[in-house]
């Protein structure tokens, strides 16, 4: 694995830069100067004047590091200075300095955590641990349509108006995947660049899925209306396979349409139908149901290591058909015999603020 900086290290927080370095050539990193071949790019920016890190692959992972007067006084101060600076950035993480008192991390999700300095070797060790595993995590967004839906499915079936239904549900929840709307902080070209750079097709909100047979199911689309699931392979894809040589979803499509990717979540749902044959359906919401097991590691949406951390909770419920996991930072994964049963189950236990560590 290897790493980079990039920016402009300030006078003060030079001491930090060159003992993160330390921590993560400890870790088994190589620092390069080749930006476009690092796994990890610490970005050190200005908090006034934030300058992106425009990456050229998308495996790379950017964290944006700035320094901090003081540590916020509350949870709304705390977002409002360090989300700015993550979207402007382009940055997964950002990484907010107050040299000598803490270090607090900060995700798209809207989750942001710090840990105490200390001083000791021990601190940095614990930020490139918490930087490592996203940085060596792996996306899984690349797709691969095959023509070769058969001709009954053209129009769906009765499992897709079983999405099209749940998605109006989804809807009517109001749910919103964040406080502040990602397109009013990026600049269109920005935002043009997060949207290639991810693979996603618009701003929207959720998931869900449901079983078509024993090895395949139908998913709504990246970025597609939810309240508006219609056209086959387009707001709806039959997902046959996942071809881990390529880390691609496989699809099913009709032929003659141009394809919409499938939601990024496509992984963590297929490998819970794999391994839990009765589970008939799934969403996904940014939302929050009290007492729920969750993933200890923030894991980037639609990577192989997050789908892992999922399923791995899913396998230990009680009952893995009627499950709820919560996903640390940023929602729920909910499992059930069919969407119209998930939503009976759990509507009444929605709570629209997700808790933050």
């Amino acid at each position: 694995m290897r790493f980079a900086f990039h920016g402009e290290v300030s006078d003060t927080l030079a001491s930090f830069a060159d003992r993160l370095s330390a921590a993560l050539t400890a870790r088994g990193y190589e620092r390069t100067d080749d930006l476009a071949t690092a796994n990890l790019v610490c970005n050190f920016v200005n908090r006034d004047k934030v300058r992106p890190y425009r990456r050229e692959n998308k495996t790379t992972f950017c964290a944006a590091i700035y320094e901090g007067a003081a540590p916020p006084a509350d949870f709304k101060e705390a977002i409002s200075d360090y989300y700015p600076v993550l979207v402007r950035a382009l940055s997964n993480v950002s990484v907010r300095v107050v040299p000598g008192t803490e270090v607090r991390f900060g995700t798209m999700e809207q989750g942001n955590y710090a840990i105490t300095d200390d001083g000791t070797d021990a601190f940095y060790a614990n930020i490139a641990e918490r930087l490592a595993p996203l940085a060596e995590s792996h996306l899984v967004i690349d797709n691969i349509w095959n023509a070769d839906l058969e001709p009954e499915l053209w129009d769906g079936d009765e499992v897709t108006a079983s999405l099209t239904a749940a998605g109006q549900r989804l809807d009517a929840l109001d749910l919103l995947p964040a406080p502040f709307p990602i397109q009013d902080y990026l600049e269109k070209r920005d935002l043009e660049h997060v949207m290639r750079l991810y693979s996603i097709g618009g701003l929207s909100y959720g998931n869900l899925s449901a079983r078509k047979d024993d090895t395949r199911f139908w998913m709504s689309a990246s970025g597609v209306d939810k309240s508006n699931l219609q056209e086959i392979g387009r707001d709806m894809l039959l997902v046959t396979d996942y071809d881990a040589a390529k880390q691609a979803m496989v699809m099913s499509v009709p032929p003659g349409i141009e394809p919409r990717r499938v939601s990024v979540d496509a992984i963590e749902h297929f490998k819970i139908y794999r391994e839990h044959p009765s589970v008939g359906a799934i969403i996904h919401v940014h939302a929050w149901v009290e007492g729920v097991d969750a993933t200890e590691i923030n894991y980037p949406c639609g990577t192989a290591e997050l789908a892992d951390a999922v399923a791995d909770l899913v396998r230990v419920q009680p009952d893995p058909t009627h499950a709820i996991i919560g996903l640390k930072n940023h929602g729920l994964t909910i499992t059930g015999e069919t969407l119209e049963e998930i939503f009976d189950r759990v509507e009444p236990h929605i709570l629209r603020q997700i808790p933050m560590s």
